[in-house]
């Protein structure tokens, strides 16, 4: 019992960063119906980007609170990945809104060869690492046989309170007022007089930031990153954001639990070497009986 609980614990820290991956993907998707393929790559680069700012702070600047220097590494990390995305959406994504659909999506794959690119020109293709920025341990059960982490709970924590951010801002502010109308018609969203643009791009924005989010979790995690880190991650969020029905919040983040908690009840039960093929298996099964997701709605065709 003790190693299952261990592993819930471990499926769901995991889960929670595919969760905001998968946020900046659904919803990219729900408004104007594209997959953002080079978001993965964004995360890994927000990494990277968390990981100089954090060794800057630290050794460079001389700040010896690591509280202190996470919350500046946090906040810089979402402005420039924001501002990133931003430039991304302006010259990738939105001379080719019109085209034909295909052409975003050779855009998408584009940008993210390019991104992979050009992180490997400017940190190389090694690993970096980072001493373990978040120690310590809470101890549960008879004899310790439970151990989970502070850096676990935090990752958590961080997650719980960006989705319920995430949800208000989407469901009781304007600008969430605006998304939502322009996910139903875009078109119709621009005759009532909504700055279609400027919602877009914020809404990319705001994917780009919980990436940002994300890939400081990941260092706080894994304390390493590498060019590849885009790929598995963005794909699984991905993978996670259809499963809990791409175009819901709420879903982006059970799709991203659901794939955690099956990798590590796999890998700790079963075989660590299967476990990417149990998440996809879940996914095919999952899409053929539900093929809107767990909380996506039907898409109805207007004519």
């Amino acid at each position: 019992m003790e190693y299952f609980i261990q592993q819930t614990v471990n499926g769901i820290t995991l889960g929670s960063i595919y969760g905001l991956i998968a946020i900046g993907y659904t919803m990219v998707y729900g408004i104007i119906g594209m997959v953002n393929f080079a978001h993965g790559d964004v995360f890994m680069m927000s990494s990277f980007i968390a990981l100089i700012f954090y060794l800057v702070l630290t050794q460079i600047l001389g700040i010896t609170s690591v509280a202190l220097a996470l919350l500046i590494v946090l906040i810089l990390g979402m402005l420039l990945t924001g501002l990133w995305n931003w430039m991304i959406e302006r010259i990738a994504y939105r001379p080719l809104r019109g085209s034909f659909r295909l052409a975003p999506l050779i855009s998408a794959i584009g940008m993210s060869i390019f991104l992979v690119n050009l992180m490997q020109v400017i940190q190389g293709p090694n690993n970096k690492s980072v001493a373990p920025l978040v120690t310590g341990f809470l101890t549960l059960g008879t004899a310790g046989g439970i151990v989970i982490p502070y850096k676990q709970i935090l990752i958590v924590a961080v997650t719980g309170g960006l989705l319920a951010l995430f949800w208000y801002l989407v469901q009781r502010t304007p600008l969430g007022r605006a998304q939502r109308a322009c996910e139903q018609d875009i078109k119709m969203a621009a005759l009532l007089g909504i700055d279609v643009d400027r919602t877009i791009s914020i809404t990319f924005i705001m994917g780009a930031a919980l990436a940002a989010v994300a890939g400081l979790l990941y260092v706080i995690q894994y304390g390493s990153v590498n060019i590849s880190d885009g790929f598995v991650p963005g794909v699984k969020a991905f993978t996670a954001a259809v499963l809990g029905g791409i175009g819901s919040l709420p879903g982006a983040v059970l799709g991203g639990l659901m794939i955690g908690l099956i990798e590590a009840m796999w890998g700790g039960y079963v075989s660590a070497d299967y476990k990417d093929v149990a998440a996809f298996s879940i996914l095919a099964v999952t899409l053929i009986f539900r093929p809107s997701g767990l909380l996506g709605r039907p898409e109805v065709e207007k004519v």
